[in-house]
């Protein structure tokens, strides 16, 4: 597998991480004492603190009460999904570690470490950078953008192959969205062995919807100037 960059132009290690949190739906928590799965329990403060809405009756809730200081140590895990259904899709895991306190019904997690798993490697993120880094803008609304393009409009995905450099698509079978934020948009090449993410950056960052789109614009009509064949994926029996 490979990743080409065309543009140095991207989130920070932070804000990837903070964006993996604000998107992610589900997480897994670790404690000394149990280890559970839940789904749409979690919410993000401004700084990074996750406040978890669990049952009374949770074996998490329970640890809380009974640990010292009803502060248990404790790993929080959230995944990053590729929304179109592609090879690996997992695009990289958050791992924090911290300490629970209790509010009212509600725990909160403060994080004291955070860690970004990515296919390029392990990041260690600096947690006042983390606390003060913001999500991507286009974060919550990009499994819903990608999924669209990949759906309704994969012709526009075909012309994009303009602007990648041809001797990335040789033996393609397939090419997919794989992930877009403010700063651009990232194409899965999928060949019968391995696969290539290439990035095609915006001229200048989006800060919402209307500005992605006028950007995604702009990458069409600099993609039909291109005097280079469309990409036309190789079959498997070719």
């Amino acid at each position: 597998m490979g990743v080409r960059q065309a543009c140095t132009t991207a989130p920070t290690a932070a804000e990837r991480a903070r964006s993996v949190l604000a998107a992610a739906w589900s997480c897994a928590v670790t404690t000394d004492h149990c280890h559970e799965e839940l789904v749409g329990a979690h919410s993000v403060t401004t700084d990074g603190v996750v406040r978890l809405c669990v049952p009374e009756d949770s074996v998490l809730a329970s640890a809380a009460l009974c640990s010292p200081r009803g502060e248990p140590t404790a790993l929080m895990e959230f995944s990053d999904a590729a929304p179109v259904p592609v090879r690996d899709r997992i695009r990289a895991r958050l791992w924090l570690s911290g300490r629970f306190t209790r509010e009212g019904e509600h725990l909160l997690f403060q994080p004291a470490c955070a860690v970004l798993h990515a296919p390029s490697g392990h990041i260690g993120i600096d947690i006042d950078d983390f606390a003060r880094a913001a999500p991507d803008p286009l974060a919550t609304a990009e499994s819903r953008l990608l999924t669209h393009l990949a759906d309704a409009h994969a012709d526009a995905v075909e012309w994009l192959t303009r602007l990648v450099e041809p001797e990335s698509l040789s033996e393609v079978v397939r090419v997919q969205p794989f992930a877009l934020d403010r700063h651009g948009l990232t194409l899965r090449l999928e060949r019968l062995r391995g696969h290539e993410d290439v990035r095609l950056p915006f001229h200048r960052p989006a800060d919402d919807l209307a500005q992605v789109t006028e950007r995604m614009h702009i990458l069409l009509a600099s993609a039909r100037n291109v005097r280079r064949p469309t990409l036309r994926p190789v079959s498997p029996e070719e």
